[in-house]
């Protein structure tokens, strides 16, 4: 219910209108329902909703009152002006000086991760990570993040398509995590939210990852914390979750995902 102590004086009527639009959002449909919400008089709540639907934030149908039109077009405005890399780079920094290792953002391009930020850890260690680099999605731990929502069959392909690009470049099809070992490890890894990379991409490298969030859930970008290995044991991967989680949960927030 909209608390109207809060509201300063001259933006109730303001306030009310968008309590509507969130009324709507959250599924109520009619009026009386609206009106329960927002906690105003049908007559009261009639007239937001008429303005509202004249100025197509709302329209009518059979099942009563839906968002507009109008609020796709501002969602998309809004979209092209929060860039995922800018809306990323404070959290991202915050991040980065807190732990002192290289910090990737990245996305999903077919059947790769596409680096589309890095900042480079304080401890002088090169990775050859850099942005504009696609690295199959299989072998990363930010590609892994990124394949989280996916179902088992699709990590297979990427897997199996991973493999083979691997075996490739390097001829060491051999020292590929077998694809029993994968997936049961893509198992925890849903489970965990996030994913870990044990050198699978690079010698002497290993990282803990976790996906970002749009509004509607879906998973559109994915953080990693990188490191050697003397600065990156195992016990301090998993340490790390709960940061480089709560990392991409903020990312995600400002995207518009509020899910617990």
């Amino acid at each position: 219910m909209l608390d109207n102590n809060n509201i300063p004086t001259g933006a109730q009527a303001l306030f009310r209108g968008l309590a509507v639009i969130d009324a709507v959002a959250q599924g109520a449909g009619s009026l009386q329902a609206i009106g329960a919400h927002i906690g105003c008089t049908r007559s009261t709540t009639h007239r937001l909703v008429a303005a509202l639907v004249q100025a197509g934030y709302l329209r009518t149908s059979q099942n009563g009152y839906l968002l507009g039109a109008k609020l796709i077009e501002l969602g998309f405005k809004a979209r092209e002006q929060m860039p995922l890399a800018k809306i990323a780079l404070p959290h991202l920094q915050h991040l980065s000086q807190q732990i002192q290792d290289t910090i990737h953002l990245g996305v999903r391009e077919g059947s790769d991760v596409l680096y589309i930020e890095k900042l480079p850890g304080a401890r002088g260690l090169e990775m050859r990570s850099r942005v504009g680099l696609r690295m199959p999605l299989a072998l990363t731990g930010v590609g892994k993040a990124l394949m989280l929502d996916l179902a088992e069959a699709d990590w297979q392909a990427l897997y199996a398509e991973g493999l083979e690009r691997r075996t490739g470049l390097t001829g060491l099809r051999e020292q590929f995590t077998p694809w029993v070992d994968y997936c049961a490890q893509m198992r925890e890894y849903v489970a965990a939210g996030s994913s870990l990379d044990l050198e699978e991409n690079e010698l002497g490298v290993r990282c803990v990852a976790a996906p970002i969030r749009d509004a509607g859930g879906a998973i559109v970008a994915a953080l990693s914390v990188a490191g050697a290995i003397p600065y990156m044991p195992e016990a301090r991967l998993r340490d790390l979750r709960p940061e480089v989680i709560e990392c991409a949960r903020a990312i995600s927030y400002e995207l518009g995902w509020n899910q617990p």
